[in-house]
């Protein structure tokens, strides 16, 4: 599998990619493509064009979860494939694939919205929308790992805004916050968005989806800024005692809490344009 990191937060050394507080991630492996995430903005797209990466071959479109900083990026993908159609550009029809809750309303204090914007109703018009609260295997090594299990005590324990649904309004714990895990030769790699479930959650959840116990690499972001003690001391016992050969923390991991993660593991840099491949 190879990953190549179309947005984060940060952009590689040198390189003259666009950086903005979100993700996306386009994802190879055997003959299919993944697009995760679309970002907040078209900077994927732009991005994407730079790295030579032809985002109108994806087979799936992934979103970990419904905030802005991972779901506005659909409207000029849309734009994207339209134009696509009218100029006879040849592109496969993608799946998108996500949690059912993923088009509720979110807000948050005098934010008003900061879900997905785009229904799903527009979206079937364009896309194949299939919506799973269980996990779902894209290839035979690569799976969406669907509603998350929250079993420890430390994560997710408040939440984010509210959701609206059903005419009412509640916390919103985003239960709609997913990821994938790749099952390679050595091991599990996890592909996060903003683990809003909590990322060791999600790894205990994506040991038990895989059936497999050993970690190769976490990448994405961990919900860590300004975490309370609780959870920071909580994450980082997980870490030390999981024993994963890299961490590609990065998008909503502040520097604290990555200098702290930097102590109990082997803490990767990440930006925009990074290039990763697993066996």
């Amino acid at each position: 599998m190879k990953l190549t990191v179309l947005v984060d937060n940060n952009t590689l050394i040198d390189r003259y990619f666009l950086g903005e507080p979100g993700v996306s991630y386009l994802i190879e492996d055997g003959s299919k493509q993944i697009l995760f995430d679309v970002g907040y903005s078209n900077a994927f797209i732009i991005n994407a064009q730079k790295l030579n990466l032809n985002l109108l071959q994806s087979d799936f479109i992934v979103l970990s979860h419904g905030h802005l900083d991972h779901t506005w990026g659909l409207d000029p993908l849309l734009k994207t494939y339209f134009e696509a159609k009218i100029g006879s550009i040849t592109y496969k029809e993608p799946v998108l694939i996500a949690h059912p809750a993923i088009f509720e309303t979110k807000s948050a204090d005098e934010l008003k919205e900061i879900g997905c914007t785009i229904s799903q109703s527009k979206l079937d018009r364009h896309f194949s929308v299939e919506l799973k609260m269980k996990p779902f295997w894209l290839t035979d090594k690569l799976v969406f790992l669907g509603e998350i299990e929250r079993t420890n005590d430390f994560e997710n324990k408040e939440p984010v805004g509210v959701a609206h649904s059903g005419g009412g309004t509640q916390p919103d714990y985003l239960l709609d916050d997913t990821a994938l895990a790749y099952k390679g030769k050595n091991g599990l790699t996890i592909i996060t968005g903003c683990s809003h479930s909590g990322v060791c959650n999600i790894i205990e959840y994506a040991k038990k989806v895989c059936k497999e116990d050993a970690v190769i690499d976490v990448i994405g972001g961990f919900h860590l800024m300004k975490p309370s003690q609780k959870q920071l001391s909580g994450t980082l016992e997980y870490f030390q005692k999981l024993q994963s050969n890299e961490l590609h923390a990065c998008h909503c991991v502040d520097l604290d809490s990555k200098i702290a993660l930097s102590k109990v593991a082997n803490l990767k840099e990440v930006g925009v344009g990074l290039s990763l491949s697993y066996k």
